[in-house]
């Protein structure tokens, strides 16, 4: 995520912030009503302050500091799209907690899919070597992402269907209209590619 978005800006800025139990009927409410019929001092005091609550809650769920970071980013953004959808008539805690929960369940399930994934590039010869078994390479989830760019389009295909949807060779090959031996061929050259990119330049 970038942060040239202004409402992200608030991320940084609350950082500090001690999270808070809100005053869901009332405060959120008005701020919220007041920011749809224009007032950006209201706007931007409503971010600030929910921003520790959606942290509280996603580092709950996420357990890491930084995947807390980006759902609270999400949210935020979210918040700002669907901001006239709020009707001023309902609570404001509920409508926030929806999307906060929404955005906190799309991580989770990437940060899973990403661990699908680096226990199928770690299962490799390459990666048993403990001397590089627990190296921050292979941890690292935006590090195995780039990786994951690098390689052709049918090889992503490939990882994704059978190493992080856990699709089987019959049901890939139905989707795709690749044989399984393309398949397997395809699948095998992406986790070799990705081995390579992850443990370059590490000490054997």
């Amino acid at each position: 995520m970038t942060g040239e978005h202004p409402c992200l800006r608030l991320v940084e800025e609350s950082r500090q912030a001690p999270a808070q139990q809100p005053n869901y009927e009332l405060d959120w409410s008005i701020m919220m009503a007041r920011a749809q019929g224009g007032d950006q001092d209201a706007y931007r005091r409503l971010l600030t302050a929910v921003v520790p609550y959606v942290r509280a809650r996603a580092l709950v769920r996420l357990g890491s500091p930084e995947e807390a970071e980006d759902a609270v980013q999400d949210t935020l953004l979210t918040i700002h799209d669907a901001r006239q959808s709020y009707d001023p008539a309902r609570a404001f805690g509920p409508w926030l907690v929806a999307i906060a929960d929404r955005r906190i369940a799309d991580r989770l399930r990437r940060v899973h899919r990403r661990q699908r994934l680096q226990d199928a590039v770690s299962s490799g010869d390459i990666a048993t070597d403990p001397g590089v078994r627990q190296d921050k390479a292979v941890l690292d989830g935006r590090a195995l992402e780039a990786a994951m760019a690098d390689l052709t389009p049918e090889q992503a295909q490939a990882i994704r269907l059978l190493k992080i949807e856990e699709q089987s060779l019959a049901d890939a090959s139905a989707q795709t209209g690749q044989t399984v031996g393309a398949l397997k061929a395809a699948t095998h050259r992406a986790l070799k590619a990705l081995r390579q990119r992850l443990y370059e330049g590490l000490p054997e």
